[in-house]
């Protein structure tokens, strides 16, 4: 139930709060690279978790592992790089909203796709040369 002295925000109001503050697309990029590293971690240590204890004795999980590190690290430095040039002005244009939301995008399926994407390739390449 809304109260007549609450605003409603819709989804078009992107670049403002409720109580119209505008808001900073490269904080926003920030938090959102700061906890799809979280997610991405619980997936990479879960993931690739699984696939230790059911390849045993093959390097290729480690090899995953080392990989998928050295994999995000640049994808999300890149995103960062990109917001972080943005001047104050810049960083509050309401126009960026299309442009945050499609590297926002990126930012969750690397993060969520890229430890099954790359677990399943190398259980693969085990499966096939194991």
């Amino acid at each position: 139930m809304v109260r007549a002295d609450q605003r409603i925000v819709l989804p078009q109001q992107s670049a403002m709060k409720a109580d119209n503050r505008v808001v900073d697309w490269r904080r926003k990029m920030s938090d959102h690279i700061a906890y799809a590293l979280l997610v991405y971690t619980a997936l990479q240590i879960f993931v690739t978790m699984g696939s230790l204890k059911s390849e045993r004795g093959s390097l290729l999980p480690y090899l995953a592992l080392i990989i998928l590190v050295i994999a995000i690290i640049p994808a999300c430095r890149g995103f960062e790089r990109r917001w972080n040039r943005l001047n104050d002005d810049q960083a509050c244009d309401p126009a960026l909203a299309p442009a945050f939301r499609r590297d926002r995008l990126w930012l969750w399926l690397l993060a969520i796709g890229l430890p099954f994407a790359l677990t399943a390739m190398f259980k693969g390449l085990g499966a096939l040369f194991g």
